[in-house]
């Protein structure tokens, strides 16, 4: 009997000018969608979110608290795992990536597992950026798999739309879908059948 699709959230956390994450963020979404899961994709640029001075879980009364935020909180808790788009800049995370994940509460990412993958133009492949993140996404409850998929120069192997112009970026996505599936899956059951700690 197959298990019911996958439901991942796909994070960018880049906003800068003629920025390249775009073009990965759409591969992943494809790739994700060919294998079957649910994805649910968060743009910090689309989202526009203020610099943080409240996340969600600072309001006592949750109808208080901005529709969007609400929204997206659900979302997040609703999904079975994670897959973190980041760039470098300065040799670290986006801030808009760490001002996205910050509105939220670790209880929403709790239990669950993550992929990085990280680019850049450079020959690097934003690997400096992918492993403070992974310090955080271990901090707020949702452990990346030890892949991490980097995309070195990312404009010489995506064009605009996210098509592939390269064999690395098929095979890299698909090391790394392979161990975030296999944890998703084996999380998932598990807070089925035992629940969480603490709930």
């Amino acid at each position: 009997m197959a298990s019911k699709p996958l439901k991942y959230v796909l994070f960018l956390g880049t906003v800068r000018e003629n920025r390249l994450g775009l073009r990965v963020a759409k591969f992943m979404q494809n790739f994700l969608l060919k294998a079957g899961h649910d994805v649910d994709f968060m743009d910090a640029q689309e989202l526009n979110l203020p610099l943080l001075k409240k996340p969600l879980h600072f309001y006592k009364n949750p109808s208080e608290a901005p529709p969007l935020l609400v929204d997206l909180g659900n979302r997040i808790k609703e999904a079975d795992g994670y897959v973190v788009i980041t760039g470098e800049y300065n040799h670290s995370i986006p801030p808009a990536l760490a001002n996205l994940l910050d509105h939220f509460p670790g209880s929403s990412f709790s239990y669950k597992p993550s992929g990085i993958v990280c680019y850049s133009p450079g020959q690097y492949g934003g690997m400096r950026a992918a492993i403070q993140l992974r310090a955080l996404l271990g901090e707020i409850g949702c452990i990346s798999v030890s892949n991490i998929f980097g995309l070195p120069q990312t404009n010489k192997s995506l064009d605009e739309e996210g098509k592939p112009l390269n064999d690395h970026m098929e095979s890299g996505a698909k090391r790394l879908l392979t161990q975030l599936d296999w944890h998703a899956h084996a999380m998932r059951n598990h807070r089925e059948g035992f629940g969480i700690p603490g709930k």
